[in-house]
């Protein structure tokens, strides 16, 4: 818990409103389900690596990996084929949430974010919502998990709209001293927000 909270990248207003919504309606929004960052220290990558040796990894670990993405999630399939105009495509890797009831696609990143990348998400997301979602399944999720983005090349293309979520993976915890000032400084933020709260009463 105390990595998570000097790493997380969640608004504090964003997960307030999914509690919110959880107590109301008893459904998990995906706010509450998606991380960002997750860590994946414990597929131990060299520090050079492809696409490719990333997967291979995830799968060698895919108990921890499934720890690492949270709850509800079962493994559908890797390298998924559809086919689209006579041309074969591969998601990387397929899961199913239970508790969101929805089809999940991960397409793995090695690099920085690129804003192409949200053109072949949608494709995927639109092959399966036609072709793979059931009846009373949610309209199918996907999550870019690249190595390194920017805040705002994602806020104009408005993924969330889109269905699509980017996180960042980290293959190394940051040291201890990062994360305990991070740590300190969600304390602060937290206080203020408190003493405000107390003194707006």
């Amino acid at each position: 818990m105390y990595e998570r909270t000097a790493i997380s990248r969640k608004p504090d207003l964003t997960i307030e409103h999914e509690l919110t919504e959880l107590k109301k309606t008893g459904q998990f929004g995906t706010n509450l389900i998606l991380k960002d960052p997750y860590v994946l220290d414990f597929l131990e990558l060299n520090d050079t690596y492809l696409e490719k040796n990333l997967e291979d990894a995830i799968l060698r670990e895919m108990q921890q990996f499934l720890l690492e993405l949270g709850h509800g999630f079962t493994f559908v399939a890797r390298q998924y084929r559809i086919q689209i105009d006579d041309e074969d495509h591969y998601i990387d890797l397929l899961f199913y949430n239970r508790k969101l009831k929805r089809l999940v696609v991960i397409d793995l990143k090695v690099g920085r974010f690129k804003a192409q990348y949200k053109g072949q998400m949608e494709l995927y997301l639109r092959w399966l919502a036609r072709y793979e979602q059931e009846e009373g399944e949610a309209s199918p999720l996907g999550i870019i998990l690249c190595a390194d983005k920017k805040e705002e090349q994602i806020e104009l293309l408005e993924l969330d709209k889109s269905g699509i979520h980017v996180a960042e993976y980290l293959t190394v915890l940051p040291p201890r001293e990062v994360l305990q000032a991070k740590l300190q400084q969600s304390i602060a933020q937290a206080r203020r927000r408190l003493e405000e709260e107390e003194s707006g009463e």
